[in-house]
């Protein structure tokens, strides 16, 4: 999934909800080699990995003879569940792909793995993360006669090795990859080989696992968890690695590469119950609730979480504050996001179908709402209105992250800036709007606290952290020429990988 490969905000199909005030996933990724059922085993990483992503999945297998491939829209557990998925898909090697398309239509042609044959053989590409020269490199291929079958960013890297004059595959995979700019995990699929990259500041996230004599690549820890595998290690950044029936070879891609991957998969994305670089998602977001009760403490009667990503983080605020903490607010599991709403009385109503109140612990209290982050406003302000309806004699809100003032160019489905509350009012203005008696966000400082940093180095940040800070450790060259007016000439092609 690629922010890149959406419309752009002029395009009119550009599409982001009004309403919702979440980011949205990215994309999950996992292969896996040398077992048998290895479609069957994917699908079921893929359904651990259904946070990450939950449009449109795919899996790719290779079965010694030829290759196999679904593409769906909608859910793993509504496409690979039933019969084996490895009667359809049969082979040793696949490998799968959740996708969230962050804005525009929704397509077959998009829904990753991509498979092309290429003239060395067969070959299967996924993504995760976003390619920030995309839009530059396709212009250039397209003029030299590149006929593209997918709008996705993704292709962009089939096509460079496609064109690479010489050398083994994987020279001309590392090639590819090295003439792309951006935050990105690959995990790719010949009829002998499993290849996973990332790029050179290791922004998005890839792992190794073991099961028995089987390798595995997956976005989080959790998808090992879920089939019973064993993490052995990340992907470094700006590293390639090959698995074949010889074993697990690395090549460096990058070798000035600096670690420095994206902070939100701390904030928002990730499964609580994985480790990612080394820490527990769910103690870091303990953390972050332990400081924010430190930096922005609130005289209240109960904490109580925005489910599901607040929980952790206030959790640790009513640890830190003595205060109780209470699911005040308990979320419907089972609405979808193709809900119609067909009147203004309706959408105002929208809040309701995933967020109910529960007043019994909120009336006649002062409340504190926590939640990961506060992009938009939008929902915020409607469950505080939510909470206050309940019968709350005061409402305070906490936000777990810094405030976003900056959007995202590595994947993340995220609104322009002038869309984003914390970009464009000061705190007194925010608290007006929001509705709050008090609002607080967690300083950059303290999140990298809760990392376990004592600091943000200045130099060389150990995080991705741009979100916050606006500083983008790649350059953003397709969003440099958009903004001058240079090239725009495919953006009414650009849909979503």
């Amino acid at each position: 999934m690629t922010e890149a490969s959406s419309p752009h905000p002029d395009s009119d199909d550009f599409m982001f909800d009004p309403n919702e005030d979440k980011i949205r996933e990215e994309c999950g990724v996992f292969g896996i080699f040398g077992m048998d059922n290895a479609a069957s085993l994917t699908a079921l990483g893929l359904h651990a990995l259904q946070h990450r992503g939950q449009e449109a999945c795919g899996i790719a297998s290779f079965d010694g003879a030829k290759f196999h491939s679904e593409r769906h829209l909608g859910l793993v557990g509504d496409n690979f569940t039933g019969a084996d998925p490895s009667e359809r898909l049969p082979g040793h090697i696949s490998i799968g792909h959740n996708r969230y398309s962050t804005a525009g239509q929704t397509v077959l042609r998009n829904v990753q793995p991509l498979f092309s044959e290429l003239h060395m053989g067969g070959f299967a590409l996924a993504h995760n993360g976003h390619i920030t020269n995309a839009y530059t490199i396709r212009e250039q291929l397209v003029e030299k006669g590149a006929l593209f079958q997918s709008t996705s960013d993704t292709e962009v890297v089939i096509h460079l090795i496609a064109r690479a004059k010489k050398g083994e595959f994987i020279d001309r995979f590392v090639n590819a990859i090295r003439q792309v700019d951006g935050g990105y995990a690959f995990i790719g699929m010949t009829k002998d080989m499993l290849l996973g990259a990332r790029d050179r500041f290791g922004i998005r996230p890839l792992l190794i696992g073991r099961l028995g004599d089987s390798y595995i690549l997956a976005s989080e820890t959790c998808a090992f968890d879920m089939i019973g595998a064993t993490f052995i290690r990340e992907v470094e950044a700006g590293e390639v690695v090959v698995i074949n029936a010889d074993g697990i070879r690395s090549f460096t891609a990058f070798p000035n590469a600096k670690s420095r991957p994206c902070i939100f998969e701390f904030v928002y994305f990730a499964r609580p119950d994985s480790i990612v670089s080394g820490k527990s998602v769910y103690e870091v977001r303990k953390r972050m609730g332990h400081r924010l009760a430190q930096e922005t403490p609130a005289d209240v009667d109960v904490i109580i979480p925005v489910p599901d990503s607040g929980v952790p983080a206030a959790l640790g605020f009513a640890q830190e504050t003595g205060v109780p903490f209470e699911l005040g607010i308990i979320r419907n599991h089972y609405v979808g996001r193709t809900f119609i709403q067909p009147t203004q009385q309706i959408r105002d109503m929208g809040v309701r179908l995933k967020h109910s109140a529960n007043r019994s612990m909120i009336e006649g209290k002062r409340v504190l709402l926590v939640d990961d982050s506060i992009v938009r406003g939008t929902t915020s302000t409607k469950i505080v209105r939510m909470i206050k309806a309940a019968g709350a004699k005061e409402v305070h809100f906490r936000s777990a992250s810094p405030p976003i003032k900056h959007p995202d160019h590595y994947g993340i489905d995220m609104p322009s800036k002038d869309k984003l509350i914390a970009a464009n009012y000061d705190l007194k203005a925010m608290t007006e709007m929001l509705e709050v008696d008090s609002l607080g966000f967690l300083s950059v400082e303290g999140l990298y606290w809760a990392m376990g940093e004592t600091e943000r180095l200045a130099d060389e940040p150990q995080f991705t952290d741009h979100c916050f800070t606006g500083d983008y450790p790649t350059p953003l060259i397709d969003r440099d020429r958009d903004a001058s007016g240079v090239s725009k000439q495919l953006s009414f092609l650009v849909e979503v990988a």
